[in-house]
């Protein structure tokens, strides 16, 4: 089978603490929550408890048949919450985010959106002896030959890569594609490098530690000198999806360079239904890499915002699926209260069918307090190089309890460029009332529809 492995990255920037074993009472709102979120995030105490609380039940593996639902009003950290469990649960752990409306495409089916997003929410590890070729490079050597198709200009036809190791050291004649690789890693001498023997494929650990003592502006990671031989067999550990498996299962390799199968490449659908026997199949391989110890599955984060979008066939395959075997931990989040469930006539909690919220723990975000909104001003302003006046971090406060946090935020940069122009350094509360005057709220603009409404005697406004 075969496969690209694609490291999974999720945001280093949030945190989620873990439940305290052996506590009988839950601390709420106190100085030390168990669910700490990191830089810039800033209240929702309870929501991030509970969140604690998910993420303890994960680890322990009784969150089987359920998900989590973060209910509350928009701008109040449910995409944040969720990215945080996820990294909680481990660096490695894939976080895959999507929007309901995502599933309603002209040219793939609702379910087949939603199964792709599932398994793209489910990693493995897989852990493989390779023959590599490891050291630091000490040398880099495209040779050139003249060009084969004629004209200006030389090909290159192979490359010289020198590469040393504690033990010694070993000069290798490699492909010219593999030269490719190393620019676009941005491979360079002194650089700490391994080349897999069968596949070619190139892959930087980092930067030498003989050079560590060097200023270098870009903090690159220094990594140390590989010990033993050049050649030598090395475990590699590789992260992958499970819809990375079927992608590359699925995905037609064309064996000629002719122009007949390169136009076929550029022509093809971008998105393909990947069959239900090809992901059986998938399966079948992956189960058999488990049971032999070669692989290990990694149930990562399926984030759905806006829930509400989803219709009743997304929600019947949304409840079938959080009974799988293979499942990610799901986590909804909405901004409706009593709404009508799409493509239905009832109308249920957060627009969702009562069945499949019955299976969900839900979690509230509430309204920030005026205080909290000054607090997360004054770090994005830092954040955004935005210098505030006292003055106009208090009316931004008044105005965020007003109407949104979101909207404050939003009008930090116009109120930056509003000072630059009047000639000041600092944003003053006049810069912050002119941009307010400019730009309204959401909450402001429904109120305007709705006086426009009643003034036209209860018929809506037509567009000139």
């Amino acid at each position: 089978m075969e496969f690209e492995a694609e490291e999974m990255r999720v945001d280093n920037n949030l945190k989620v603490g873990e439940v305290m074993e052996g506590e009988e009472e839950v601390e709420v709102g106190g100085d030390k929550p168990k669910f700490v979120l990191g830089h810039g995030f800033i209240g929702q105490t309870e929501a991030r408890e509970a969140a604690g609380i998910i993420v303890e039940l994960v680890k322990q593996k009784k969150m089987s048949g359920r998900a989590v639902l973060l209910a509350g009003p928009p701008g109040t950290g449910k995409t944040a919450i969720a990215l945080a469990i996820a990294q909680e649960l481990g660096d490695k752990i894939p976080f895959c985010p999507m929007v309901g409306s995502e599933v309603f495409s002209s040219e793939v089916k609702k379910t087949e959106i939603l199964m792709e997003n599932f398994r793209r929410a489910i990693g493995i590890r897989v852990k493989e002896t390779k023959e590599v070729y490891e050291g630091e490079v000490s040398e880099i050597s495209p040779i050139e030959t003249e060009n084969p198709l004629g004209g200006y200009g030389k090909a290159i036809s192979h490359v010289v890569i020198g590469l040393k190791t504690t033990k010694g050291s070993k000069q290798l004649k490699l492909d010219p594609s593999i030269y490719d690789s190393l620019m676009k890693q941005k491979v360079e001498v002194g650089d700490v490098i391994y080349i897999e023997a069968n596949s070619g494929s190139v892959k930087r650990m980092g930067r030498s530690d003989v050079f560590a003592s060097e200023f270098d502006l870009e903090a690159d990671e220094f990594v140390p000198m590989p010990k033993g031989d050049v050649h030598k067999s090395k475990d590699v550990v590789q992260y992958v999806t499970l819809h990375d498996f079927d992608q590359a299962n699925a995905t037609p390799h064309t064996s000629g360079k002719d122009m007949l199968s390169i136009l076929n490449q550029i022509l093809k659908p971008k998105k393909t239904d990947i069959t239900e026997r090809l992901r059986n199949e998938v399966n079948k391989v992956v189960n058999s890499f488990i049971e032999s110890g070669q692989a290990e599955l990694l149930p990562g984060v399926l984030f759905i915002d806006e829930v509400h979008m989803l219709d009743l066939e997304c929600f019947t395959f949304l409840h079938r699926a959080l009974e799988s075997n293979i499942s990610p931990i799901v986590i909804l989040a909405t901004n409706r209260g009593l709404s009508k469930i799409r493509d239905s006539d009832d109308v249920g909690p957060h627009g969702i069918p009562s069945d499949l919220l019955d299976r969900l723990l839900i979690i509230p975000t509430r309204p920030y307090k005026k205080e909290e909104i000054a607090s997360i001003v004054k770090i994005r302003s830092e954040a955004e190089g935005v210098e505030l006046e006292a003055s106009a971090l208090e009316l931004l406060s008044d105005i965020g309890s007003r109407s949104s946090l979101r909207y404050v935020v939003q009008l930090l940069t116009p109120a930056k460029l509003m000072a630059q122009i009047n000639g000041r350094e600092f944003v003053s509360e006049s810069d912050i009332r002119e941009c307010a005057d400019l730009f309204i709220d959401a909450k402001t603009s429904a109120d305007y529809l709705k006086s426009e409404k009643s003034q036209k005697g209860g018929t809506s406004m037509e567009t000139e």
